[in-house]
């Protein structure tokens, strides 16, 4: 069971800098979430070519802008090595690893609540099938 909030996070109004608002922000991305758990999925570490193959939809100028998000955040990596052809990985920093933690719990809330979400997103390709 999660422990409850601290009082000021159970009442309005919300500061522009307090820890709801700035979580959100770092899920505003579309692809935030799926590039975080695909790196988790693959071992922590993916080149961009693996990456971008694992995520069907996600194009490649989406994928570099949300790389370099995620990086200027602290969750991920770049790594280059200085070979030729230069290889570029990313990888999970320790913050990145333990953002993981409850982008999982809401995926398993999402399998739990599939036939919900159906239902609030029609257009959607249904989640339960």
């Amino acid at each position: 069971m999660t422990p409850p909030l601290p009082e000021h996070y159970r009442q309005a109004p919300f500061d522009e800098d307090c820890a709801p608002r700035r979580i959100l922000r770092l899920f505003s991305g579309k692809w935030t979430t799926m590039i975080l758990h695909t790196l988790h999925l693959l071992g922590g570490t993916a080149r961009p070519g693996k990456l971008q193959r694992s995520i069907p939809g996600l194009s490649k100028k989406m994928m570099t802008q949300t790389l370099r998000e995620l990086e200027t955040q602290g969750l991920i990596r770049r790594n280059v090595r200085q070979i030729m052809p230069p290889h570029v990985d990313y990888s999970l920093t320790e913050l990145g690893q333990t953002f993981v933690e409850p982008v999982e719990l809401l995926y398993h809330w999402a399998i739990r609540n599939a036939e919900a979400l159906d239902r609030l997103m029609p257009g959607d390709r249904p989640l339960s099938e």
